[in-house]
């Protein structure tokens, strides 16, 4: 009996039994998870990433992903930020991460929905109303065989498979 429902555990929140009880988490300094992220990380400020920290990390994590989207965008869920390939010995990001497609650690940068590299902050369209941003770290079991530049698909196509844990922080923002 013990042991049936140890596989069951295991099987379904695997994230408890490799982070070893503990489950993975995000968080920001700037705004707390459901909270109103600030003007300063929008394009109705100085449009800069806002810093990020997680812990709970699984063992055997080799590289993490992030993805910044909103899917309250009118014309579908609109893609902030591309992230990936960050060092599993990396347990956060600054605020204002430059957007270049490579950093000096080897994280690369994916283009988001405007089509440019690295990060867009919240900037809906008014007036319609407060949009839920949501942050999406995954915890992956290998390092991308990838180059800068790729899209949200395209790095969701390559994590399939891969995944060791996830967590995600929201924010919302509405315009003035």
């Amino acid at each position: 009996m013990r042991v049936t429902i140890s596989l069951v555990l295991a099987l379904l929140i695997p994230e408890l039994i490799f982070a070893g009880g503990k489950k993975m988490e995000i968080r920001s300094s700037v705004f707390k998870n459901g909270g109103t992220i600030p003007v300063k990380y929008t394009c109705d400020g100085d449009d800069v990433s806002p810093p990020l920290s997680w812990s709970g990390v699984p063992s055997g994590t080799k590289s993490f992903v992030l993805i910044m989207d909103d899917p309250d965008a009118p014309m579908g869920t609109w893609v902030h930020w591309v992230i990936y390939n960050i060092p599993a010995s990396v347990t956060s990001l600054p605020e204002a991460v430059p957007p270049d497609k490579k950093l000096k650690d080897g994280t690369l940068q994916g283009k988001n929905s405007w089509g440019r590299i690295g990060y867009g902050g919240p900037c809906p369209p008014p007036p319609t109303g407060a949009h839920r941003y949501f942050f999406k770290l995954y915890a992956l079991d290998a390092v991308l065989k990838a180059g800068a530049g790729l899209s949200k698909d395209e790095v969701l196509r390559l994590i399939e498979g891969h995944i060791l844990a996830t967590a995600e922080l929201m924010g919302k923002y509405s315009r003035r």
